[in-house]
C-alpha cells in the first residue's frame, strides 16, 4: 500500500487524503516521524476540512515515540472530534498507564468499554513487534490483567 500512496503522490503531490493515508501508514510501519510529516502536510493541504482523524494518528505517532505527554494532549483532543471512535481510549489509557496515572488510565478503559467490550485488541496493524507489545503492556496495566 505504502507504494501506492506514494506512486499517487508523486502524480498528485496536493492530494491530502493521500498525505493522510501515507502518515497512517508510516506510522503502522514503525516510522512514526515520517508519519507525523505526513499528517502535517495533509493538514496544510486541506486545513478547513480535516481527512480522516488526524489528531488521533499524530496522537499515535507520538505513542510510539514514547513521547507520552504529547501523545497524551493529542489523544484528548481526538477524543473531542470522535468520542465513538475506541481506539484513542485505547492508546490514551496505554499513555496514562505507562506514566504511571494508573487512575486516569482505568478511567479512560471505564469509558472505553461504555464503547465496546473489547479492550485489548487481539488483532493489530503495526509492523513493529515492540510498537505491538508497547500498546498491549499499556493496556493490559491500565485494564488491571496480568501481564
Amino acid at each position: 500500500m505504502i507504494g501506492l500512496v506514494d506512486r499517487a503522490l508523486t502524480l498528485n503531490p496536493s492530494y491530502a487524503r493521500g498525505w493522510f493515508v501515507s502518515g497512517l501508514l508510516s506510522v503502522w510501519a514503525g516510522q512514526p516521524d515520517l508519519g507525523i510529516e505526513h499528517i502535517e502536510t495533509s493538514v496544510r493541504l486541506s486545513p478547513r476540512k480535516r481527512i480522516g482523524s488526524t489528531l488521533f494518528v499524530v496522537g499515535m505517532a507520538y505513542f510510539f515515540k514514547r513521547q507520552f505527554d504529547e501523545a497524551a494532549s493529542q489523544l484528548r483532543a481526538s477524543l473531542q472530534d470522535h468520542p465513538g471512535y475506541p481506539q484513542p481510549y485505547r492508546f490514551l489509557a496505554a499513555c496514562y498507564a505507562h506514566m504511571g496515572r494508573l487512575s486516569e488510565a482505568r478511567a479512560i478503559v471505564a469509558r472505553l468499554r461504555a464503547i465496546t467490550p473489547l479492550v485489548v485488541p487481539t488483532e493489530l496493524p503495526w509492523r513493529q513487534p515492540e510498537d505491538r507489545e508497547l500498546l498491549l503492556s499499556g493496556l493490559r496495566l491500565a485494564a488491571g490483567e496480568p501481564s
